[in-house]
């Protein structure tokens, strides 16, 4: 998830290794990608857990900028607002939903986060060969392994929607990638203010 897995701690070997670039780039693209595409997705299957997962693509693709250098540190702060925007929206959403929502679209839910997982699984095949590298290297594969758990969260929610008729298992998986979103927001505004604070 796009916690402290993907912090962006950057690493001048890893940064200067122009095949680590080059899947950091494919890496930022797809899950900036993916994450327009979940979007859209869960608010048009009103599935709070698509939505959610959406979140954990941009606070990836926030922190793959970071990492090389596109975005720098009073960026991250305002990405990081974003996150905790969206990461609150999706929490009250949750909420709201146990109260008087209808099931989302199981189909759509489904499919979307077999998409989600492959895009997940690509990258973390790339990313395969640096696992044992340095910690920048190691925690970005392991942010992509943790990203594919996730996906399979969402399917599993799907399936859970989909025989019950219930929308609780999307509210449950929604609620925690939520919250984990909101947790990885915070992470990154300490970290940014702190950098912004030691380069002044």
């Amino acid at each position: 998830m796009a916690d402290r897995c993907c912090a962006g701690k950057s690493g001048k070997t890893a940064l200067n290794n122009p095949k680590w670039r080059r899947v950091l780039w494919f890496a930022l693209l797809v899950n900036a990608a993916m994450f327009c595409v979940e979007i859209v997705a869960g608010v048009a299957a009103d599935s709070r857990a698509l939505q959610a997962d959406a979140l954990d693509f941009l606070g990836d693709s926030a922190n793959y900028a970071i990492s090389l250098g596109v975005a720098g540190m009073a960026l991250a702060l305002l990405k990081a607002a974003t996150m905790l925007a969206f990461g609150l929206w999706v929490f009250g959403s949750a909420v709201w939903g146990f109260l008087a929502g209808s099931a989302p679209h199981a189909e759509t839910m489904g499919l979307i986060g077999a998409l989600a997982l492959a895009a997940n699984v690509a990258v973390a095949l790339m990313l395969y060969r640096y696992r044992t590298g340095d910690a920048n290297m190691r925690s970005v594969w392991i942010c992509s392994r943790n990203d594919a758990i996730g996906n399979l969260a969402v399917m599993g929610a799907a399936l859970g929607v989909f025989g019950t008729g219930r929308n609780w298992p999307d509210l449950a998986v929604a609620v925690i990638m939520a919250g984990l979103a909101i947790w990885g927001s915070l992470e990154v505004f300490r970290q940014a203010r702190g950098e912004l604070a030691a380069g002044t």
